[in-house]
């Protein structure tokens, strides 16, 4: 691989990663219907809105999810595949559809599993802390948080649902992801996702 394909790979890494995060953000935003007037949902509305409002018109939503930005999400993700072969001089395959599945599919695991990391470490920092990140990040945990929390036993004060949360999560890493990546004969690295 050549320093010109290397420098290639991290632009496009770099940027069409961050913009996917965005994207996935403003879909899990509006699935939990967080604050829309916290300051970071004004940002990631304002950074997905130029391709998001005529993706909705072609696009409606289904049930409260928001199936527009699912779908500018993967097609943000089989860009960067596509871009990543061509860069490399690989005819893209049929499968991009799914790698790029699979990709979102990690990257919204990894949301998850950092915005549980940074809530424990926030609880143990800054208790009660009205920041909005954490506020955001709260928001999006929660439904997921809730069902386990139910099922939990009291421990006298002892939250150990985080825990059971990291375990679901590397368990579907690790079967549906890697397992659905390897399966496909998806090349290492090429996801942003993963």
């Amino acid at each position: 691989m050549t320093p010109l394909t290397q420098v290639g790979m991290l632009v496009i890494n770099t940027l069409v990663g961050l913009y996917l995060l965005v994207v996935v953000l403003r879909f899990l935003l509006q699935l939990v219907r967080a604050d829309f007037y916290n300051p970071v949902s004004q940002f990631i509305v304002k950074a997905t809105n130029p391709l998001l409002i005529p993706l909705r018109k072609v696009i409606p939503g289904w049930g409260g999810i928001d199936i527009a930005s699912l779908v500018l999400a993967l097609l943000v993700q089989a860009i960067a595949v596509v871009l990543i072969l061509l860069l490399n001089g690989i005819q893209p395959p049929i499968q991009v559809a799914l790698w790029a599945s699979i990709g979102v599919l990690s990257l919204l695991l990894k949301v998850y599993f950092w915005g549980l990391l940074i809530t424990v470490i926030a609880s143990w920092v800054a208790p009660n802390s009205y920041n909005p990140v954490l506020i955001l990040i709260n928001q999006i945990l929660e439904p997921a948080m809730k069902p386990i929390r139910k099922i939990m036993p009291d421990m006298g004060g002892i939250d150990l649902s985080p825990i059971i949360m990291f375990l679901l999560i590397q368990v579907f890493e690790v079967l549906l992801v890697q397992g659905l990546a390897k399966a496909s004969g998806m090349p290492a690295g090429l996801i942003m996702g993963i």
